[in-house]
């Protein structure tokens, strides 16, 4: 049996039918092109139609739905809560009634750092160990959390994944969650913007020029000698780097997975915040592994299909 599956991130949206950790047919649509909820879940049907066709999957052989969200999601419901400025106008819905409605399939949904990590842990970089951090790097900053094999969700189901809304700079920028200082409110793609064109020397760089100004753009500058380009790349990894300790010293990991959008582009992001964290980290016992993704894009949705198969009734033939 297969899984449909859906990766849902602030600047790209993930589509997939999945089968035995292997994505069968993969979508890929901007999350631009979608500006309230009701339409992103229009453009989702349409897509899964579509992934059905070209794979050749019925939907006699498809178990379920997996559906990563980047939001808080009570353990145990389909329901969005949080949605820190990803499509307001989710906040309340609940996914289970709809995909029964529209898809006819049973519907499981998780925070989509967690969904990732899960991936990378049964299929990626994490396979063979059972304590394990992800740090996903892209429009915005996602956590996620494995402990002894065991998934770490909490109560409300924002253990783990709220890493991006740790204090790195007190006093520093507001963020989206109304905190002051937080990891994504110094350093990801949705402020970069804005973190450049407070810099003064932002309007003799070349990244003035830009028509997107990404992290792309940021580390491709920076390596031509560009001062804007340069003083955003060190704060950047700095921010990183400080969040990853804390991560360490939180969850007691043996490995970090760093992934993400901005991954990309992993040098000199990868061996600067490994460096950070062996310097760092108090972890008297050895060190942790600090390792780049190896699913990449596919990461949740590999892992939204063993959220389907462990948690969905009739699910794990």
């Amino acid at each position: 049996m297969s899984v449909l599956a859906c990766d849902v991130g602030g600047t790209r949206i993930k589509l997939g039918i999945v089968r035995e950790g292997i994505v069968l047919a993969l979508d890929v649509l901007p999350a631009a092109m979608v500006e309230t909820f009701p339409r992103l879940l229009g453009a989702i049907e349409n897509s899964f139609a579509d992934l059905s066709r070209r794979s050749g999957v019925a939907h006699s052989d498809v178990s379920g739905v997996g559906f990563a969200y980047p939001s808080l999601i009570p353990p145990r419901t389909t329901r969005i809560t949080g949605t820190f400025g990803k499509f307001d106008d989710a906040a309340g819905f609940d996914l289970g009634p709809w995909a029964q409605q529209t898809l006819g399939l049973p519907l499981i949904v998780d925070n989509d750092a967690r969904a990732a990590l899960i991936g990378e842990w049964r299929a990626g970089a994490g396979r063979g160990s059972d304590d394990l951090v992800l740090l996903s790097l892209g429009t915005g900053i996602g956590t996620a959390a494995i402990i002894e094999g065991n998934i770490l969700r909490g109560t409300h189901g924002q253990a783990g994944c709220l890493g991006g809304h740790l204090v790195v700079r007190p006093g520093g920028r507001p963020c989206s969650c109304g905190n002051i200082g937080c990891a994504e409110a110094e350093a990801s793609t949705a402020v970069l913007p804005e973190l450049a064109r407070q810099r003064p020397d932002f309007s003799k760089s070349a990244l003035s020029r830009e028509a997107v100004l990404d992290y792309s753009a940021v580390f491709a500058h920076a390596q031509q000698g560009d001062p804007c380009a340069l003083g955003l790349r060190e704060h950047s990894i700095g921010t990183w780097s400080a969040l990853a300790v804390s991560l360490v010293h939180a969850y007691d990991p043996e490995m970090l997975i760093l992934g993400g959008g901005i991954l990309r582009t992993p040098e000199p992001m990868l061996s600067n915040i490994r460096a950070y964290v062996e310097r760092h980290a108090h972890t008297p016992w050895g060190r942790v592994k600090v390792v780049p993704s190896t699913l990449g894009d596919t990461a949740a949705l590999i892992g939204c299909e063993w959220l389907v198969r462990n948690n969905l009734p009739c699910s794990s033939e």
